[in-house]
């Protein structure tokens, strides 16, 4: 595969009739925060809507091995992540009523941090990640890990080595798949006759409605919504069996899928939420009003900024959204630095503009103008550490403001 190219017909009906539904500026990958400072490529970002299935996605499709090899996110990094993927795990259990023998697989599984709670309540488990440094941490924390991309080889080379599946997890990684044929063969391969896969990913509607543009970057090349899904896992004969709303990533869907022919009922959830997004006509108008609230927000905190120019400008949080949210709303030009909690990401680079990451302690000495809190999602725990800062402190969005 080439570093990247661009797709024109729908992953999931395959047809080329695309709309442009959202256009965004040109990005660098959300993530790619380095050492030393190097040219980084800024690719298209623009979000296509499908005029015969309503899926959304993006234009540019980046090679994974550019992406994930040397990948540095790990789970703990996200803020409340960790507590959720506690109470997620349970959940999913209580609901589907699985024993301590069932064997579960999560793809996409990071540092192993959702497993090691499966694995607490006595499941067999076996995560599956291709960034070499998240599968070495887990394998060291004892969440046997291959080290891989999943596809339909993979499913069979498991079967062989361990078992079918009982329950299949994929969180905040379905929507980053190009290829979600060869994927999905292999997800329904893999589950054994009963099994349940889950899929945790953010949902189009909550995007839009809480503001949440700045999720939209190059490793997310999908946008799910419930009608959409449920056409395509159609293909695969397996039906969708219940829907949970979720408050994570500004809001999120979590979709149970299992065989057709299975012991499972279809929950009343998958009939009302499905009717409710119906409803919500996802169309170009839809976009359209979520095109002008952004281009208003980036307008206000903008104008705001113009008499500070030059002055010393701040930034808190340098995570993938913040590549997205700077990039868009031409925010390189102000900033002095960034801060994070994250250690990976302190005395690195930006993504692209080359802005430097320092830790938050530099907040205590050194005398700022402007605060703009780029993880926006996260203010209040952000506005409780914060120390007494003679400084304008800036929310960009869900909507512009100035806290004194």
């Amino acid at each position: 595969m080439k570093e990247f190219y661009k797709r024109d017909s729908c992953r999931l009906c395959g047809s080329k009739h695309l709309d442009l539904a959202l256009p965004l500026k040109k990005s660098p990958l959300c993530d790619a925060y380095i050492k030393e400072k190097k040219e980084q490529t800024f690719y298209d970002l623009n979000l296509y809507l499908c005029k015969e299935c309503s899926f959304v996605q993006i234009d540019t499709v980046i090679d994974p091995e550019v992406i994930y090899r040397d990948y540095i996110y790990v789970t703990t990094s996200s803020l409340g992540l960790v507590e959720h993927f506690e109470k997620y795990a349970h959940e999913v259990c209580d609901f589907l009523k699985l024993t301590e023998s069932n064997l579960t697989v999560d793809i996409g599984s990071n540092e192993g941090t959702l497993l090691s709670y499966f694995k607490s309540i006595g499941h067999k488990v076996l995560g599956i990640e291709p960034s070499f440094k998240a599968a070495e941490i887990a394998n060291q924390t004892g969440i046997n890990t291959l080290p891989d991309f999943f596809n339909e080889e993979l499913a069979k080379k498991i079967i062989d080595n361990y078992s079918h599946a009982d329950l299949i997890t994929i969180n905040n990684l379905y929507a980053n798949i190009d290829d979600l044929e060869n994927f999905t063969k292999g997800v329904e391969f893999l589950l054994s006759k009963d099994g349940v896969l889950v899929i945790e990913s953010s949902y189009l509607l909550d995007m839009i409605n809480n503001m949440v543009f700045d999720f939209i970057y190059h490793e997310h090349l999908s946008y799910f919504s419930i009608l959409p899904l449920m056409t395509f896992f159609k293909k695969f004969n397996m039906k969708l069996i219940n829907l949970q709303e979720v408050g994570t990533k500004g809001g999120s869907m979590r979709y149970f899928f299992a065989k057709e022919g299975s012991k499972w009922n279809v929950h009343q959830s998958v009939e009302v939420l499905g009717k409710k997004e119906k409803d919500a006509n996802v169309g170009l108008t839809l976009f359209q009003k979520w095109e002008e609230k952004i281009n208003r927000e980036k307008e206000n905190l903008l104008e705001y900024l113009k008499p500070y120019k030059g002055k010393k400008i701040v930034g808190y949080g340098a995570s993938a959204t913040s590549t997205t949210l700077i990039s868009h709303f031409g925010l390189h030009e102000y900033f002095s630095y960034l801060v994070d909690e994250n250690p990976g990401k302190i005395d690195t680079f930006s993504p692209g503009y080359h802005i430097p990451v320092y830790g938050p302690e530099i907040l205590n000495e050194d005398g700022i103008d402007v605060l703009i809190i780029l993880a926006w999602r996260y203010k209040e725990n952000i506005l409780r550490k914060l120390p007494n800062l003679n400084a304008k402190i800036i929310i960009p969005l869900p909507y512009f403001e100035v806290l004194a």
